[in-house]
């Protein structure tokens, strides 16, 4: 996480319930955002005490919002948090995908309650410092520890030892990297690092009454052209938008974040439909968000560290799938150390990675494949895209049918049975 964005909690101390140095625990989690925190959550459903260390001061909104597919919610229903998180969130009532510059719909799909009947579970469109502060809430103060930013972790006779930057030092039995995708917990495991796709974003919430020619504003909309795509969806009495652009082709900046020139996202949708323009114009511009993907790593894990979310998978954002594969990790990852027991632990890390590995790099590559199929010119690729997208409904159900639970209890069953 980072130190900008709205506050949603102070919880926890900068030294937490933890001693200044040599503190021993059995799970260290690093990263106090939404993989960190869920995977707290779900270990201490299963009886298993964990400790977070979050670098921020205080735990704040990173981005606008978050969209939480079928596949995400359910786990977090399972968590006790879907009633209040559901009060925070609105469901779409459909999925279109608009012609950018004419408007023109050439694919929708039903939602809403249409949605929840077929996948078992709700989508929601939340404001991220909403579900942060509920996953936070429920963690609670005392195990949650401000102000731990990691410089480095290495294995020890017994587990790993973590080296902080305010010079405390604590012994874990687990490390979890839950550290993002420029996790420092991954630089133990591999020398892997962020690759740049080519393509960049501008995020914004814009009130409901500032969008006038906007048609549908309850729904998910795409809206597809040359070189560009912008995605909604409505949170609260606002909606919340990311553009996206066939530049820069190349990433200089140190961080994922710069300033792009005045104008210029306005500038690269002119000729789009007016529901666009109002759109992207009604808020200052942001800052330009570098969208980064991680390769896929040939091991999550090394004896007592292992990785979770962005920090093993980093993905593009065109499935809306990032937050949902982190939270699936997360019951996953819980749930395979709980069956493993106290003395498994090392075996537990890797079935976790055998249980995940191959989903999350097919989810990886189907989020970059859609960045140039949402901006084709008009023409017969676009043609052929659009009848495709017809038929989205069917070819994305192998995402949000997943159940975490009955992956990792179908895994034992293979297993009991095989010769």
């Amino acid at each position: 996480m980072t130190n900008s964005g709205t506050s949603v909690g102070r919880t926890g101390g900068r030294d937490g319930t933890l001693s200044s140095a040599g503190t021993e625990v059995d799970i260290a989690i690093i990263g106090g955002g939404i993989g960190g925190l869920t995977l707290a959550l779900a270990l201490r459903q299963h009886g298993i005490t964990a400790e977070v260390f979050e670098q921020a001061d205080e735990l704040r909104e990173v981005g606008a919002a978050v969209a939480i597919a079928a596949n995400g919610s359910r786990i977090l229903r399972r968590l006790g948090l879907g009633d209040e998180l559901a009060q925070g969130a609105v469901e779409p009532t459909r999925l279109q995908y608009r012609h950018g510059l004419r408007g023109l719909v050439v694919a929708e799909h039903p939602m809403g309650e249409t949605y929840t009947r077929r996948f078992g579970a709700p989508f929601w469109g939340i404001h991220r410092a909403v579900l942060q502060g509920s996953l936070s809430a429920a963690w609670g103060a005392e195990r949650l520890h401000l102000g731990r930013c990691l410089a480095e972790v290495t294995e020890a006779p017994t587990g790993a030892r973590l080296e902080f930057r305010d010079g405390t030092t604590v012994r874990a039995r687990t490390v979890v990297g839950a550290d993002g995708i420029r996790s420092v917990v991954r630089r133990a495991l591999t020398a892997s690092t962020p690759v740049y796709s080519g393509t960049s974003g501008f995020r914004g919430i814009v009130p409901l009454r500032a969008v006038p020619s906007l048609p549908d504003p309850a729904a998910l909309q795409f809206w597809m052209g040359p070189g560009a795509h912008l995605l909604h969806y409505q949170v609260g009495n606002a909606v919340n938008f990311l553009a996206v652009l066939d530049n820069p082709k190349r990433w200089t900046a140190p961080g994922g974040l710069v300033e792009a020139a005045p104008g210029e996202l306005a500038a690269a949708f002119a000729g789009w439909h007016p529901a666009v323009l109002e759109m992207i114009t009604a808020v200052p511009q942001s800052a330009r968000w570098g969208l980064f993907t991680l390769p896929p790593l040939h091991r999550w894990s090394s004896g007592p560290i292992v990785l979770l979310g962005d920090a093993a998978h980093a993905m593009l954002p065109h499935h809306g799938q990032g937050a949902n594969q982190t939270i699936e990790d997360a019951a996953v990852l819980a749930r395979c150390i709980a069956e493993a027991g106290p003395t498994q632990r090392a075996q537990a890390l890797r079935r976790y990675e055998r249980l995940r590995r191959a989903r999350t790099r097919a989810v990886q590559r189907a989020s970059w494949d859609t960045s140039a199929v949402l901006h084709l010119p008009d023409g017969p690729a676009a043609a052929a895209r659009d009848a495709q997208l017809r038929g989205l409904n069917e070819r994305l159900r192998w995402i949000h049918d997943y159940d975490a639970d009955f992956t990792v209890v179908g895994s034992t069953r293979a297993t009991a049975v095989r010769p």
